[in-house]
Order: C-alpha cells, then structure tokens, then sequence
C-alpha cells in the first residue's frame, strides 16, 4: 500500500500546481454557454436605425448582438439619456429577432460634473442594461488625465451594485490611459472588483499606438484579464472601419495568445466592416462570421 500523503505534503503539492497555471480570472465573464459566441455589433450600420442593424446582424446567421452606436439623437442605442423603459423596448426588439445582448456600449458617463454625478449616470447605465437584457457593459475609458481616478472610482462604487443583479463591466483598449494592454491591466488592479474584466480589442491597440505596437505582442499581457473580444482589424495610418480578415491584424496569433492566457471561450463580438450600402453590409457581415468561426476552429 502506499503511504498516505501528509497534509503539509498535500498543500505544498498543490500551491506548486495552482503557481503553473496562467493567472485566474478575475472578472465575471458574460456567459458563455460552454463555448464561444459569434457575434456582431451594431456600429457598422450606425448611420441607420438600430432595427435596421438588428435586422441584418440576425440575417446574416447571428445569434448574438452587441449595442453600440446607430442613428439617434447621440450617436448611442443606449446611453445615460435613455430611460429603462426605452431600454427594455430595445431588449424586446432584440428577443424578436433571436438575438442575445454580450455587450452593450453606452458612452461616457458624467464624472466631469463630480464624482457622484458618475456614479449615477453608470447606475443608470446598469439598470438599462438590465432591462435591455444586456450581459456585459463595456466601457471606453477617459482621454482627459484629471478624469482618470473618479471615472474609474465610479465604477469600482458601481461593481457591487451591477455584481448584484449578475451584470459583468469591463474596459476596451480605448485610448488615453487604456490604450494598451498593460495600461488596462493596472486598471483592473485599481478597481479591484471580480465582476470587472477586460474588453480585447486588438485593432485599437494598433489603432491608439499609430501601428507600432502589434495586437500578437500586447496579447500577452492580458493574461486572466479578458471576458470579451471586439473582433476589429487595422490598416495604417488609421483605419479600422474594415471586414476581419483585411487588414495587419494577425488573428490567429492573436487568439493562440489569448487562449495562452485563460480566454478559452465566450463573446467575439465583429465590430467593423468595410462600408457601403445595406447588401454590402449584409454580405461582409456574412463574410466576417465565416472568418470569425474557420479562426475559432483552426
């Protein structure tokens, strides 16, 4: 018989497997039902009503939707203007069309006022995101340095509130002071709240850096960071409006880099493509979504 293990041998053990493994994640993931989700957001049709991007994202064989920019008063499908009960037509529309909400982007939100004038305008944003049946709220940072800690105060005061009712935030590589990787991780560590994560976006890293730091390299830095992905691409000097596939961004690497790190399943979410009118726009998106999902397969 072998001997029975020890408790000290057990626990030395096992903290030496738990240091081999890449850095858990701390964020609160939008569900990924077992897999990944291949997804679309609404901003390639943002000169049209936001039905019409819905109508096209659900044509095109998606079944998830991200809310993000269309035609309105502020550019925004949901923003900290809009109303729950606006925000639950908008879920409802979605529901209609089989469509499921990963994420939503909703714009700033007011900390230039004050500190306390942020945190209510992201509480709003949370119970619009609620009512929309929206998973994740992604937020764009600030580019102003004297916003920097109450905006991201706000929603380190705000991640209970969301944890709550089962609503996970995160940040995207955005510019100003979450432009790369790394800048985005000591974010995460300022916040400090479980349900709070990182948005990869890895044709804003070329974006925001004028195409000198490449996607494949700052991917590494992300390790246990990321619940989400804009699957956006890149071509010099500054273009991202672009089907993936089309541009420098080499996907692929990007992804192997990602799933090193602990992204292994849930939303990639299409933010752009090549533009024109409504069948260019339905046949790139179908374009895109047979990327997207030969890359996961790969």
């Amino acid at each position: 018989m072998k001997r029975p293990i020890s408790r000290r041998t057990f626990l030395r053990n096992g903290g030496l497997a738990l240091a081999a493994l890449p850095f858990a994640a701390t964020a609160q993931a939008p569900k990924a039902g077992g897999g990944w989700r291949v997804g679309c957001f609404t901003r390639p049709w943002g000169q049209h009503e936001y039905r019409v991007a819905l109508d096209a994202i659900a044509e095109a064989g998606f079944k998830d939707a991200g809310l993000m920019t269309a035609k309105s008063d502020n550019g925004l499908i949901i923003s900290v203007k809009s109303t729950v009960e606006e925000a639950q037509k908008i879920g409802e529309e979605c529901k209609k069309r089989g469509l499921k909400v990963p994420s939503l982007y909703g714009g700033d939100i007011p900390v230039a006022e004050s500190l306390q004038a942020g945190i209510d305008g992201l509480k709003r944003l949370i119970d619009c995101s609620l009512a929309a049946g929206v998973e994740n709220l992604m937020m764009g940072g600030v580019t102003d340095k004297a916003l920097h800690e109450p905006y991201y105060k706000a929603i380190a005061e705000c991640c209970p509130y969301a944890a709550e009712k089962g609503l996970g935030l995160s940040v995207k590589p955005h510019g100003g002071s979450n432009s790369t990787g790394p800048e985005c991780r000591k974010i995460l560590e300022f916040v400090g709240k479980k349900n709070f994560g990182l948005w990869y976006d890895p044709g804003n890293i070329f974006y925001y850096s004028d195409g000198a730091l490449d996607p494949v390299d700052d991917a590494a830095t992300v390790n246990g960071l990321v619940v989400g992905m804009s699957v956006k691409d890149f071509l010099p000097p500054k273009e991202v409006m672009l089907t993936p596939g089309s541009g420098k961004v080499e996907f692929p690497k990007v992804m192997a880099k990602l799933k090193q790190g602990g992204f292994t399943s849930g939303p990639l979410l299409i933010e752009c493509l090549s533009q024109g009118d409504l069948p260019h726009l339905l046949a790139e998106a179908r374009k895109a979504k047979q990327f997207v999902e030969q890359l996961i397969a790969a």
